[in-house]
């Protein structure tokens, strides 16, 4: 069940509560994803995101990093889907930093305002899947939830729902989607060939030996 924004109270903690809650937390984690509490109040940690995008991302070369470059250093592919991703952050990253770093530390050129954090929970049985705001604090979503994945976990999807908006892309990218649906096409043509080619042969062997004198 997806619901569309962010519906639950905010509960701020005292600094007490946040030192109780991190070693709570610590002495709870399984996979030495631990958080640290910092003198000035800050704490950070460790989120995992996962990727659910419908979409080709458009990934530029280490090489071009930081310079303008030609279209031809950047690539679009589709990513698989499920992909599982790490990001260290502080208690004072929001989800648009988030994404951010995320696009950063994997070279992918498009622009973050086409991305949106989404957090998946289970109450009642039920899955619930909601989008967050760009203010929101994602570890601090973590500390609270605590380090369970199957009570929160953090998805990223593309931000536009419905029909896609082709305008908000650039041309390289829509050069690049046409590249691979050329791509796609052909590999499904070559798939059908072999095929019916295959049948061909098997056909053919059958009416050799019906047709076989004796």
């Amino acid at each position: 069940k997806d619901v569309q924004k962010e519906r639950e109270p905010h509960v701020y903690l005292s600094k007490e509560e946040v030192k109780e809650k991190i070693q709570s937390y610590n002495s709870s984690v399984t996979d030495k994803l631990k958080m640290t509490l910092n003198a000035n109040g800050i704490y950070t940690g460790f989120i995992k995101v996962q990727m659910e995008l419908c979409r080709p991302i458009t990934v530029q070369s280490s090489q071009s990093q930081g310079r303008c470059s030609p279209s031809s250093t950047e690539t679009a592919f589709y990513l698989p889907d499920g992909c599982m991703n790490t990001l260290h952050i502080s208690s004072t990253n929001t989800v648009r930093e988030v994404i951010e770093a995320l696009l950063k530390k994997f070279f992918v050129a498009d622009n973050p305002a086409k991305f949106a954090l989404y957090k998946r929970c289970h109450k009642e049985d039920q899955v619930y899947t909601c989008k967050l705001s760009d203010r929101e604090h994602p570890l601090y979503l973590r500390l609270v939830a605590g380090p369970k994945t199957e009570m929160l976990s953090f998805v990223l999807r593309e931000h536009e729902t419905g029909e896609v908006m082709w305008e908000a892309f650039s041309i390289p990218e829509l050069q690049n989607f046409l590249r691979i649906l050329d791509k796609e096409e052909n590999d499904q043509l070559q798939i059908l060939k072999n095929r019916y080619a295959a049948y061909r042969g098997k056909l053919e062997e059958a009416l050799r030996g019906v047709l076989k004198p004796g």
